[in-house]
């Protein structure tokens, strides 16, 4: 068994060529390009228990060896990956069960009948690969590259595969994000953590396909720079799992999905106080604000006028073939990989990062209701949409971790507050948005936060 880090960046043909040709992998590049086209076979039952132990079975032909492989779905997030996984060399392209032993077959498969496992699906590709020297100080780094062009195949329908993996060998799994960011300075590359395999499923069963990631389980003792990690993760990989599947599909609600995980992410960035000074997140809220400013507008009108739902992907494919989108999401990923909104913080930030969630979720709460002046936009409703920043500060942690409270009815709180942001950000008529003021501030979960 072997650990696997990577990263894989979906890319385009013209992307894939300038990547064989870019100044900074030829000056680290100590291999040259060898080219290998890889043949493989996916494996499940019909009802894809596989796939639901997380799981892909993969027998591989490169050239005249055969390789029989097992891939455990490991932690993957936000585009980097880590995951378990065997080989066995076999003499034919035969799947050998026998291999399969409990020593690397999931407990929760114990007892299926491995006569069961049939072919599913193909991923077929010429992978041109190359041993990348990349230093960080005196550490080294040892990265394989692999420009992979060719097919997923499952039955009548296929898929291009265009994508650059980077493979970590030696060294901290930080340096593949370094590498990715260098590339995506200049390139467009789409860091996304949906595999070749699950491509595969995606194409065999796409009624059965699920986009979005589970949300993670908070503790309420648990420090607030802990939270922050978890939930930062959760909201840029969903945004990025959002974004390849509207690519693939078209479907206009992953689209609005998708705008929400950025609201969400803004948010949050903007929502801790001293336990991130803003400077160590100042070029991502500028990031994530251009962004924004371009397709909150473009979606809000497209809910009402079909044309521009049907010309939205299009736009999001220039989106995608521009840098701004892969690189905002890198820079996100090492931020949160490096915890770098630790960096400079004071005394007292090092207390808050340290707090309880749910002591400091409480306070934090608190403060922005109190800030927000509920009872002034009961005669001042128009007036409501200046505070979009705070009501989205107040319904990311609601939405998220609202668990954690010792409040009653929090639910209620997130679902009347989230009508009453809607309502504001629709600029619906004012007796319905004093209506709605009264009733949150009527609430049981709001009388108790404020005391």
């Amino acid at each position: 068994m072997q650990k696997e880090t990577e990263i894989k960046l979906r890319a385009s043909a013209e992307t894939l060529e300038a990547l064989r040709e870019h100044p900074l992998l030829k000056k680290r590049n100590k291999s040259g390009w060898q080219e290998h086209p890889l043949f493989n076979q996916y494996y499940d039952t019909p009802a894809r228990d596989l796939a639901g132990a997380r799981v892909a079975l993969r027998l591989r032909r490169d050239g005249d060896t055969f390789i029989q492989t097992l891939k455990s779905r490991g932690q993957s997030v936000a585009g980097l990956s880590e995951r378990h996984e065997w080989d066995w060399y076999l003499e034919r392209a035969e799947l050998d069960t026998s291999r399969l032993t409990d020593d690397c077959w999931p407990a929760a498969l114990a007892g299926l009948d491995k006569t069961r496992l049939v072919p599913i699906f193909t991923t077929d590709f010429i992978r041109q690969k190359a041993d990348i020297a990349w230093g960080r100080g005196k550490a080294k780094v040892a990265i394989e590259a692999a420009l992979d062009q060719g097919q997923v195949i499952a039955g009548d329908r296929a898929e291009p595969i265009c994508e650059l993996e980077l493979e970590l060998r030696e060294g901290e799994p930080a340096a593949l994000l370094e590498l990715a960011i260098e590339l995506a300075r200049d390139l467009p590359l789409m860091p996304c953590d949906i595999s070749k395999a699950e491509r595969g499923y995606r194409l065999h069963d796409p009624a059965s396909y699920s986009v979005s990631l589970p949300a993670p389980s908070l503790d309420p003792a648990a420090p607030l720079d802990q939270a922050l990690a978890a939930l930062g993760w959760h909201l840029l990989g969903n945004s990025q799992r959002l974004a390849e599947q509207y690519r693939f599909s078209g479907q206009w609600s992953l689209l609005s999905d998708w705008l929400a995980q950025l609201i969400d992410l803004r948010a949050l960035l903007g929502s801790l106080g001293q336990a991130a000074p803003r400077a160590s997140s100042r070029e991502l809220r500028a990031g994530l604000d251009a962004l924004l400013a371009d397709w909150r507008p473009l979606i809000a009108a497209g809910q009402h006028d079909e044309q521009i739902r049907r010309d939205a992907p299009a736009a999001f494919a220039a989106e995608l073939d521009r840098p701004r989108w892969g690189l905002l999401s890198l820079q996100i990923s090492l931020w949160l990989y490096q915890q770098a909104w630790k960096n400079g913080r004071n005394a007292q930030g090092e207390r808050q990062g340290q707090a309880e969630l749910a002591k400091w979720l409480n306070r934090t709460l608190v403060d922005e209701f109190q800030a927000l002046k509920l009872a002034y936009y009961r005669t001042h409703p128009a007036a409501l949409t200046e505070q979009q920043p705070r009501l989205e500060r107040l319904l990311v942690w609601l939405r998220l971790a609202r668990s954690v409270l010792s409040v009653p009815e929090a639910d209620r709180l997130y679902g009347e507050l989230a009508k009453l942001q809607s309502l504001s950000e629709q600029t619906a008529e004012a007796e319905q948005i004093t209506v709605q003021v009264q009733t949150v501030a009527g609430l049981k979960a709001y009388k108790a936060l404020m005391g």
